[in-house]
């Protein structure tokens, strides 16, 4: 069966498609984070027009959505460098099987691959290409229960009122934060009241902006 087992492609070619198969999902996830930065900015302008208008409930949930962004944003940033790690590993085994003819089984890829599974955006991409190294003997296989129940969304805990405060003050120009009472407080000027959508109307595009940052996210 050879040093790939079933696997009837080349070494050298597989390698290679794996990179050029990750060298994609890194360009998939930067448009990915891309998006979610201009739902970000438009919540932030939402929540400062919330703000002037001394909605502090509103302003509330807006800066959760404004955590939960950048969240996702550094989670996918994280996978990044994951695939990247993964990515520099493959070309080690280009350079080994030029040199030595055979595959090296990595510690480093079994690690990266187990965290890149439990990304949502991702997942079913990583699983294929998971077996695809485990019968070629890069990683080991992995626990039966890796590819199986993977939840295509990332819980988010309930973000502490010290970070909430720290979104609002920082959004705010340092006028609102640890008391959102104090949003009554802030400036506003006759075009800027004009410009505020009306209560109903700033719920449905929040809504809205709710509803396109989860699918992002996911």
């Amino acid at each position: 069966m050879g040093l790939f087992g079933k696997n009837e492609k080349d070494p050298k070619d597989q390698v290679k498609q794996w990179t050029s198969t990750l060298r994609k999902e890194t360009y998939q996830l930067e448009r990915q984070i891309r998006g979610i930065q201009r739902e970000e900015e438009k919540v932030k302008r939402s929540l400062k027009e919330a703000a002037k208008k001394g909605d502090a409930d509103v302003c509330k949930i807006l800066a959760k959505e404004v955590i939960r962004a950048r969240k996702s944003i550094n989670r996918i940033h994280t996978s990044k460098a994951q695939i990247n790690s993964v990515m520099m590993s493959m070309n080690h085994q280009l350079a080994t099987l030029r040199v030595a003819g055979s595959i090296e089984k990595s510690t480093e890829v079994m690690k990266s691959m187990q965290n890149l599974l439990k990304l949502p955006e991702i997942s079913k991409t990583m699983q294929e290409m998971s077996k695809e190294m485990m019968k070629a003997g890069i990683i080991e296989e992995m626990m039966e229960d890796t590819f199986e129940g993977l939840d295509d969304s990332e819980e988010i805990e309930e973000e502490a009122q010290e970070e909430i405060d720290k979104v609002l003050w920082e959004l705010t120009a340092g006028q609102l934060g640890t008391a959102p009472a104090a949003v009554s407080d802030l400036p506003e000027t006759e075009e800027e009241a004009a410009a505020v959508p009306s209560t109903s109307k700033q719920g449905d595009d929040f809504a809205d902006m709710q509803e396109r940052l989860q699918a992002l996210r996911s």
